[in-house]
């Protein structure tokens, strides 16, 4: 018996068998039950579950025709709304495989969700669209969209209908601006509206897909390299969908308020698969935005919501609170970074909720860990989540720890991806055999309490986490030597106030260019050519960077100078 095992809730089994059938499925049962149920709620517009399902076979229809068959990706680029998810659902409709794409993208980045999944169509919204068709157009032809879909945010809501409380000044130009198409040479471009008014042509085919195939192959970044795909088969994604359901103490009575991010595993499965598993209805946002999110949590009763810890700070310091009821909630919780104590001990006092922190990784459908509802610790990462063996082990040997040493935290279960895709390499590295099973290895440092609670310690793997999101300093450096001005580049960690971690970049210019760029044309330049949460916030110029006797950046040298300078300057 392992120590948390003291502390498991009551109510719920070890281990759990998840459903051998397609996530579709999910979908099409939970229709089938809730036909005039609330499925998703955006701007003021509520979908049924029959409205939904019935969009999501007439967008599969539309798919079809463009040549998307069994096994095939396809691109989803989009900020939350109904669009995403009916879409997503339409893929698995087809038993393709949903290649969800981080809409903060820009086309240089874009280039290698194109590429490397092999994808000739993708979905995306009107604002992100003319990214995508740069991206494609300057591939070679042989590896460009054939199919681009463009759908505009107000193809599924009447900004008429809205009031300034759902539809901020800040989000009108962003919400409302038509677009035009843009132009693919190489390709045909749709609009996604007349695809949900336009009837079947013909019948679908049967659905197909099973626990083994795959179903969804997100990206995720590391210490090298271009982004890999974690291949997730619609068992990995179907237990963790019902996992989070029921650790929750879920039902179909669950209003959720879905604002983290839907293309990230973390709102993609333990949100919108979970609710939608369930039955429960989805209060979307497309972004974050306090006040907002105060008055749907308010207006819609909303009763769980997984979020990052800077929302709830962000919310708490709204002028605003002493309008909006949080009566309804009776689960918050989420990742990413620690809830400061405070904090939490406020939402405790306040409204009687403990907020759960849990930990997961692209490659374990999120949750491996999570606290139980009925026992949290505060600032830590929670016990294993449900059929999850893991352990503490010595990164260099592969040896398990014993309780309160700080080591590698690897985790065993059926919610682990299947390895990285056309990567067999990476692959081989990530796993190891302990005990008869396959362990994932994390790259996370932690230690074990006496009561089998995780704790983050460090990491073994290079990367910033910068309000939730993980930036891998390898991807940006990748992209910033693209610039014509820089000769070399390191990314390392500065502190921030705000967002736990934000990006610095050392930069050693050119000698054609010293003297002519300066530290913000570079910070521009990355604006334009990256998702705006990796880009630098901070640039230093260096004549050289550190180097060890074999040529390899020290920057590990520059990351201790920098926090030494700063809790000098704290």
């Amino acid at each position: 018996m392992r120590a948390h095992e003291a502390f498991w809730p009551s109510r719920l089994p070890a281990s759990l068998m998840p459903a051998a059938t397609s996530l579709w499925m999910n979908l099409w049962v939970s229709a089938a039950r809730f036909p005039h149920k609330a499925a998703l709620v955006f701007m003021g517009r509520a979908w049924t579950y029959r409205e939904v399902v019935q969009a999501a076979e007439q967008v599969a229809g539309q798919l079809a025709a463009c040549g998307v068959q069994r096994g095939d990706r396809v691109v989803l680029d989009m900020q939350n709304c109904p669009q995403l998810v009916i879409t997503h659902f339409a893929i698995l409709r087809l038993d393709a495989v949903v290649v969800p794409v981080n809409p903060m993208n820009r086309a240089e980045e874009l280039k290698h969700y194109i590429t490397d999944p092999d994808t000739k169509v993708a979905v995306t919204t009107a604002d992100l669209a003319s990214e995508l068709a740069l991206a494609s157009e300057a591939l070679p032809e042989a590896n460009r969209l054939k199919h681009l879909v463009v759908t505009a945010f107000t193809d599924v809501f009447d900004p008429a209908q809205l009031s300034p409380q759902e539809l901020p000044s800040a989000w009108r130009d962003w919400l409302l601006t038509p677009r035009a198409l843009p132009d693919l040479p190489s390709g045909q471009v749709h609009a996604w509206k007349p695809w949900i008014d336009s009837p079947l042509a013909g019948p679908l085919p049967e659905v197909q897909a099973a626990s083994e195939d795959l179903a969804i192959l997100p990206y995720t970044s590391g210490t090298t390299g271009l982004p890999k795909g974690c291949m997730h088969t619609h068992g990995s994604i179907m237990h963790n969908a019902m996992a989070a359901g029921v650790w929750g103490n879920g039902s179909a009575e669950n209003v959720a308020l879905c604002v983290v991010p839907m293309f990230h595993i973390t709102g993609m499965v333990s949100v919108m698969h979970a609710s939608i598993f369930i039955g429960a209805s989805l209060v979307i946002m497309p972004r974050w935005d306090r006040d907002v999110a105060g008055h749907l949590i308010s207006k819609w009763k909303v009763t769980h919501w997984t979020n990052i810890p800077t929302m709830v700070i962000d919310l708490l310091g709204s002028p605003h609170m002493d309008k909006y009821d949080l009566s309804s909630l009776v689960y918050i919780g989420g990742g990413g970074a620690a809830m400061p104590e405070a904090v939490a001990q406020r939402l405790l006092e306040q409204f009687d909720l403990r907020y759960i922190e849990g930990y997961g990784l692209t490659e374990t459908a999120a949750p491996s860990h999570s606290n139980p509802p009925e026992h949290p610790k505060k600032q830590c990462l929670g016990i294993p989540f449900m059929s999850v063996d893991a352990r503490v082990v010595d990164p260099e040997t592969l040896k398990e720890l014993a309780m309160g040493e700080s080591g590698e935290i690897v985790i065993h279960g059926p919610q682990v991806f299947k390895g990285y895709w056309k990567r067999p390499d990476a692959t081989a590295d990530a796993f190891f055999e302990m005990d008869g099973k396959s362990f994932f290895r994390s790259g996370d440092m932690g230690r074990v309490d006496e009561d089998g609670y995780f704790f983050m310690t460090d990491r073994l793997k290079r990367m910033i986490n910068a309000s939730g999101f993980k930036v891998w300093p390898a991807e940006v450096e990748a992209l910033m030597f693209r610039h014509p001005a820089i000769q070399e580049a390191c990314i390392i960690a500065t502190r921030d106030a705000y967002r736990g971690e934000s990006v610095k970049a050392v930069v050693v210019l050119r000698a054609s260019h010293k003297g002519q760029v300066s530290e913000q044309d570079i910070i521009d330049w990355c604006r334009d050519n990256m998702a705006v949460y990796k880009m630098p916030r901070v640039v230093a110029f260096a004549d050289a960077l550190p180097k060890s006797g074999s040529g390899k950046v020290m920057w590990r040298l520059l990351q201790e100078a920098e926090l030494a300078a700063v809790s000098k300057s704290a």
